[in-house]
């Protein structure tokens, strides 16, 4: 198995109708609990272990989802009221690296998660058809439709909770 991709790598839908949305919308909501759960009972010494050689700690995993997911919150508002508007990426490693990102207590980001995913599944509710066909613009990606970018972020969640329950089994961590 790839540790890098315990879940398998992200595989775009070609077509996504109210029930994907419906569900995507539920892992999303869902997610903030998934990581509380991963990181539930660890130690200082298990939140700074890598989920993989060469990989990043369980904190940092922890952070990254906050600091990504915040930064497409804005791009979801962003493309709901502009016209296609072009984003800014950002460098994920170089902000793992940063010091918050490899000291800050976990509990900041699990809280700043359900904070975000509580936003974000009400904004998305409320989208119709219409709303979840917009887009925005990204550098290296390309035009990304709401509903696109909605399916990609529902994997994203289940794919770093799979990083540290992943480690968890792997350690014997109860």
């Amino acid at each position: 198995m790839d540790l890098r991709y315990p879940i398998g790598r992200f595989e775009g839908p070609n077509s996504i109708g109210a029930g994907e949305r419906r569900e995507y919308l539920r892992q999303i909501a869902a997610a903030p609990g998934w990581f509380r759960d991963a990181v539930r009972g660890l130690g200082e010494s298990q939140l700074d272990t890598p989920y993989r050689p060469g990989g990043w700690t369980v904190r940092q995993v922890v952070h990254h989802m906050a600091d990504s997911h915040l930064n497409n919150y804005v791009r979801v508002r962003l493309a709901l009221t502009e016209d296609e508007p072009v984003i800014k990426p950002y460098d994920q490693t170089a902000w793992a690296e940063l010091a918050d990102a490899r000291t800050a207590p976990v509990e900041v980001s699990l809280a700043l998660i359900e904070s975000l995913h509580a936003r974000w599944v009400a904004l998305a509710e409320g989208l119709s058809e219409d709303g979840f066909a917009r887009a925005f613009l990204h550098p290296e990606q390309g035009r990304v439709r709401l509903d696109f970018n909605l399916a990609m972020y529902a994997w994203h969640c289940r794919h770093h909770a799979a990083h540290i329950t992943g480690l968890r089994e792997r350690e014997g961590w109860k």
